[in-house]
């Protein structure tokens, strides 16, 4: 006749309810449903920006511009300094590395986790500070409403 399917809405209610529509209908809206919701979710992603103990000065200006742009758009930072060879005796000038990028960077990042050393890598990991979070979140929010 039209169609349409007895579609189980409520089975939990007392008496369970049920009505009459088109099943491939309902099905469509429901993903499309989930779909949106998924969209305006933001996943904190983890990003790693790799150091070498003796870094240049251009090559950290690189790195810390990296670092700002992943803090800027909300994301987590691990940052990782690796050793090769003879340069883990001199695990301070890592240490001393990822001070100065907490440091320059103090006013937009918290640190989720201390200086640490696995294996041949020391690394922590920075996460945006409230404020900055704050921030990002209204850019999109207003990006979104003038799409």
């Amino acid at each position: 006749m039209h169609d349409l399917d007895l579609v189980e809405v409520a089975p939990n209610a007392d008496p369970p309810v049920a009505r009459l529509l088109d099943y491939g209908k309902l099905r469509y809206l429901t993903s499309k449903k989930e779909r949106e919701t998924r969209k305006s979710q933001k996943s904190n992603e983890l990003k790693e920006v790799r150091f070498r103990p003796n870094i240049g000065t251009h090559d950290f200006d690189a790195k810390m511009r990296k670092v700002k742009q992943f803090i800027g758009n909300g994301d987590k930072v691990k940052l990782t300094v690796r050793f090769r060879g003879r340069e883990a005796v001199h695990q301070q000038n890592g240490l001393s590395l990822l001070k100065k990028v907490a440091e320059e960077m103090k006013d937009e990042i918290r640190l989720e986790q201390q200086p640490s050393m696995e294996g041949r890598a020391m690394s922590m990991v920075l996460i945006p500070s409230p404020a900055v979070a704050a921030r990002q979140e209204s850019n999109s929010t207003a990006t979104a409403e003038s799409e």
